[in-house]
Order: structure tokens, then sequence, then C-alpha cells
């Protein structure tokens, strides 16, 4: 069974200590929390996500800026695994009736799942979740963004910039500085205004260009961030936010090296890109924390609303926040893109490009926002999975240097490929057995869907 809220932050301390003992970092692992790590062959949601290995620099970053004790940070994280893991199983149990799942609580310690079938409740609260009965289902929310999304390819958006699926108030967000503008982009959309919230904003989001996450990089006259090491076959690289550079565009590195090239770029419509670079720059699994200090990449496991999330900047450091919406729509001056995450962490001018991370696991490149990082602000962020998807690409993890078949590539005997992005949903076979993704991630050699519950279920 899975485990229960105060179950999970009971198991924190014990989990902790057992996710320091793992020696494949980042494997995601058991869906039910172990308090003896020698009860299950299986690693635990904590244990899989490393949460042991968590950087002391993205711990302390996490105390400054959500409030935390140094214990409550580590809890924290133990509980956000647990409940990433839970949350999947959920969604493919309801099926149709879900309508989303979040986490909150200073430690995470409690997964709130909606359904819109108040017959499932008891299944909800079986497996250790509060329950919340709604009126609308996530696929019917996201099905009406998308028709936002389509017609604002044809309407101005400028005065109504950003819009979500928020899965705690069960609806679609339109956030507008003028209210007019997200009425004509709902009516443009045919959109049943039920289903929409306009909140009013005085936000101007747009992309941070002058941003460094990790290492600065130099294009012409501009500076961005490195993302996140990549490799496609035998070619290492880096990824990075689209609007900092076009297919072609050369970089020099932070010591101003030639260093490579754009080799493909996305913005708008997305906001994503990848630079391949040459024999003198090695592609690591690690982005630069504070003071400097590297912080290992385990993964790629896509966290729940409510979840902690830390970015580096080369501007303003390290900073933390919360992911409060996924699947967000935002218009720049530059057109809209779409399918970016929305997070509370602020962040300034030099910061774009720069890695969002939570604990170990790679969440996405910085995009763009508003406000800073005195006053507070939000940012936006480009989901890593779906640019190693659509460049096909291979995340550098701390798990080993061979990231098994490329994308695409089947084991024998099955459909699931290391290298390859699944989404919550997908089904795969593996060793004669279906199986079904309960957390967006990209597969890596060691994460087959039989030793990862964390990630996969039994269909």
């Amino acid at each position: 069974m899975l485990p229960t809220p105060h179950r999970r932050a009971a198991a924190a301390c014990a989990a902790l200590a057992a996710a320091g003992a793992l020696v494949l970092a980042g494997l995601p692992g058991s869906a039910s929390a172990q308090t003896d790590p020698a009860a299950s062959p299986f690693p635990s949601p904590a244990e899989s996500a490393a949460v042991g290995k968590t950087s002391p620099g993205v711990l302390k970053a996490m105390q400054r800026d959500l409030g935390l004790t140094s214990a409550q940070a580590k809890a924290r994280l133990v509980n956000e695994a647990e409940a990433g893991a839970d949350a999947g199983a959920l969604r493919n149990a309801l099926g149709g009736s879900f309508a989303g799942a979040w986490v909150h609580g200073a430690t995470s310690q409690k997964l709130t799942v909606a359904t819109t079938d108040a017959a499932e409740v008891p299944v909800i609260e079986a497996r250790g979740a509060n329950a919340e009965v709604v009126r609308h289902s996530v696929a019917r929310l996201d099905a009406a963004k998308a028709r936002l999304d389509r017609a604002a390819k044809k309407t101005a958006t400028r005065d109504a910039p950003v819009w979500y699926v928020d899965v705690r108030s069960n609806a679609v967000v339109v956030r507008a500085v003028k209210a007019a503008a997200a009425t004509s982009l709902v009516s443009a959309a045919g959109v049943d205004s039920s289903l929409v919230r306009v909140q009013e904003t005085r936000e101007r989001p747009r992309p941070l260009y002058d941003l460094v996450g990790g290492d600065p990089y130099y294009m012409g006259g501009g500076r961005c961030s490195i993302g996140f090491s990549v490799t496609k076959g035998a070619q290492q690289g880096f990824a990075t936010a689209g609007h900092c550079g076009r297919a072609g565009t050369a970089t020099t590195g932070y010591n101003r090296v030639a260093q490579g090239t754009f080799q493909a770029s996305i913005f708008p419509g997305r906001d994503m890109a990848w630079v391949a670079t040459n024999s003198q720059w090695t592609a690591t699994p690690y982005v630069k924390g504070p003071g400097g200090q590297r912080v290992g990449v385990g993964g790629s496991t896509q966290s729940p609303v409510g979840a902690s999330i830390c970015r580096s900047g080369s501007t303003t450091g390290w900073h933390c926040g919360t992911i409060s919406q996924h699947n967000t729509s935002v218009t720049y001056p530059e057109g809209t893109i779409s399918g970016v995450t929305r997070t509370t962490v602020c962040a300034e001018p030099g910061d774009s490009g720069g890695s969002y991370i939570s604990g170990s696991q790679a969440q996405g490149v910085t995009s763009g926002g508003s406000g800073n990082c005195r006053s507070g602000g939000t940012t936006f962020h480009q989901p890593i999975n779906p640019l190693l998807q659509q460049f096909g690409l291979t995340l550098r993890t701390t798990g080993g240097g061979d990231p098994g078949p490329g994308p695409g590539e089947p084991e024998p005997g099955g459909t699931w490929a290391a290298g390859k992005v699944y989404a919550a949903g997908d089904s795969v076979t593996y060793g004669g057995a279906t199986y079904r993704c309960l957390q967006p991630h990209q597969a890596q050699q060691g994460w087959e869907p039989p030793s990862t519950p964390a990630l996969w279920e039994a269909a």
C-alpha cells in the first residue's frame, strides 16, 4: 500500500539514511516508503531521487528561501519523492476522473488528489492522499487550454500574457494586465467561461537574455547560461533556452574560448535549444551551485505542483521556491510560448537558460519571468524532458557515462528503451509484461520497469 502523508514524514530520516548508501544515484525505485532498507530489494522513491546525496548548497538555499530548518528541507525532499510516485499511481487508477494532484505543508507532507467522481474518494484515501471532489477533469482543462493556445496564434495576447491549468483551483487561469484582453482570448478560443478564471496582474514577462545558470556562454554581444549537459550519440553539448540563439549561432565559453554552435532552436512557440560543443569541452553531470560547488544531476523525473525547486543563475546565484503550475502558456514581446512551468523562484537579467533542479532531478532551463530577487518574482522554465525528446538528446547524469541504447531503440523482447522520454500514462512492454508510466522522465539503463516501481506500475 502507498504511504500516507504522516507515514511519509515518519519515514524521512530512515529514507535519507538509506538514500545515502545508494550506489546508483538517481535510480527511481519503489512507490512504498521503506523504513527498513532490507525489507525490499528495491529502493524507495526517496532513495531513487538520491535525496541523501542532495548537495548541501541546495539544502541551504531551500532553508533560506522557503524558511525551513535543515531537517525540514530534507524531509520535504523525501515527501515530494514519495508523493510523486503516489500521484502517478492514482492518475492511472482514476483515469478520466483524475483532476490533478499537488503537495502542500511546510515539508510537503500532505498530498491532495482531485477527482470529478465522488465514488473515487475511498480509492484516493486508501492510497494515503487527501481527496477533493471537483467539477472538471484535468483532461477537460487541458483541452480548454489547448484551445487558448491555438487561438493565441491569431489573437493579440500581450495584455493577457500568461495562462495555465491550475489544478488547485480546478480552472484555466488567465493572468491579464487588461481584463478585456483575457475576455477576447477566451472568446476567440470558444472556451466555456465556467472553465476560466481571470486574474489581474501587472506582470509583463520577458526573456532573460543576459542570464547564466551554471557557467556563462557568449554569442556575439549576448550572454546566456548553460542549462544541462547532454549528448547525442558521441556528440557532447548542452541544453539551453531557445531565445538565446538560432541554429548556426556560434558560442564561446566562460573563458571566451571557442565552444560550439547552436544545432537547433525553437522560440517562440517553445523556448528550447541545444549547443554542440567542440572537442575542447567535456559534458559533465553537474550544475553550478552556491559558492561554485558542483550539484549532481541524477535524472529528469518531473516534480509535482507544489514541490520545491531551485534555480542557478550567474546574476543572482542559487534561489529556491515552489512549482506553481505545469503546462503554462506565456506571451513575451516576441510571441507566445507554451508548455512551460511557472514557479515562485526569483530571477533577474543574467539568469536565462540556467538550471532548474529539484533535489537531484533536472526540471528545466530558465525562460523568462517578472520581478526580481529583492522584492520577489515569478519565473517560467522550459521543462527538460520535452527538450530532450524534441532534439533526441540524452541527459548526462551521475549514474554513469554510458547512456545505453539511443532514444527509441528498444531493449530485446520489449518496447522500453533507455534514452527515451516517457510521459505519465505511457505504456511499454518489458520481459513479456506491460507497464504504465507514473512520472515523466528520461529512461536510463538500470531504470528498467520491473526494478523502478516509483516510475512504472504493472498494467
